[in-house]
């Protein structure tokens, strides 16, 4: 399944994605006319939080054949064209990220590998799917782009073995990492850099473990006013997902609703000769094979 948080209307709802259609089921609907549990989750945070992937999976998808068989399926949609998308869910506790996590890339910005280079960014940079973002021309001359998959983390998870770390997977998301390269450069850390306002465009949806049964080697394609800029393969990671979520775990207590940016393949705008970073009415499409595509526009 492919979960959504959008605006419809004046309201924010939550959602699943109608196979075969652009368009969304509104679940917070759903389980009003056809769910006797009047304390059903009011967001996918809750859903996250509240079941585990294949209980909640199971009650969605009863709620849409209930709602397909009532012969008013429709008033029960949002059409794409009518939703503003929203980042499908907001960590409770932490957006983790990973930098150097791909040797290419770490070499193209002439940084060494560091398998444990680890940094959050603010929830407040969060945005959704074809948002028009900030240009922060005002703080920054060197505005950048960085595709990469983001793991939904499903139960809480401490000390965990690695053996075990793909257990506590919900799902997957995109996410771009936008970076304002010169203020990382200054501060020599990331969290500033890397927290701008519109800095986390995520989603468009969480994708459940089902529907990207291989994600340690699926494609990250990245554009830029439709020019390939990087083309890589979660296969290329120093840490795999497994590792990575083990690892922090050791750490930081993961709880259900946290995300991972698991790190960028090269390719990104400071690595070119010469560097070329986004500037305003720029394009960012971020494409994931079983995921989707992740557009961001910087304003003009």
């Amino acid at each position: 399944m492919k979960f959504l948080t959008f605006d419809y209307g004046d309201q924010t709802y939550y959602g699943v994605k109608v196979k075969r259609e652009e368009s969304a089921w509104i679940l917070t609907k759903l389980f009003e006319d056809f769910d006797e549990d009047a304390n059903y989750p009011k967001s996918l945070l809750e859903g996250i939080q509240e079941y585990n992937t294949l209980d909640f999976q199971e009650i969605v998808r009863k709620l849409v054949e209930k709602a397909d068989a009532s012969g008013e399926a429709d008033k029960y949609k949002a059409p794409f064209t009518e939703i503003r998308f929203r980042a499908p869910v907001t960590p409770p506790n932490n957006l983790i990220a990973f930098g150097r996590n791909y040797k290419a890339h770490a070499e193209e910005l002439n940084n060494k590998v560091q398998s444990l280079y680890v940094f959050t960014k603010a929830a407040t940079s969060l945005v959704g799917d074809e948002e028009t973002i900030p240009n922060h021309q005002d703080i920054t001359e060197q505005l950048d782009y960085e595709g990469e998959l983001g793991v939904v983390i499903g139960k809480r998870a401490e000390k965990i073995d690695s053996s075990m770390a793909l257990d506590y997977i919900y799902g997957y998301t995109i996410i771009n990492d936008i970076t304002a390269r010169d203020i990382q450069k200054r501060h020599m850390q990331a969290f500033l850099s890397k927290s701008l306002k519109g800095g986390s465009p995520m989603g468009p949806f969480i994708v459940t473990k089902d529907e990207l049964p291989n994600p340690k080697e699926t494609s990250i394609v990245t554009k830029v006013n439709g020019e390939i800029r990087q083309d890589g393969t979660t296969a290329d990671m120093v840490l795999q997902l497994d590792e990575l979520i083990a690892e922090v775990s050791q750490y930081v207590t993961l709880e259900p609703g946290d995300v991972i940016a698991t790190g960028t393949p090269s390719g990104v705008g400071a690595g070119m000769e010469p560097p070329a970073f986004l500037q305003p009415g720029d394009e960012v499409r971020i494409s994931i094979n079983g995921i989707g595509t992740l557009t961001t526009y910087i304003a003009r």
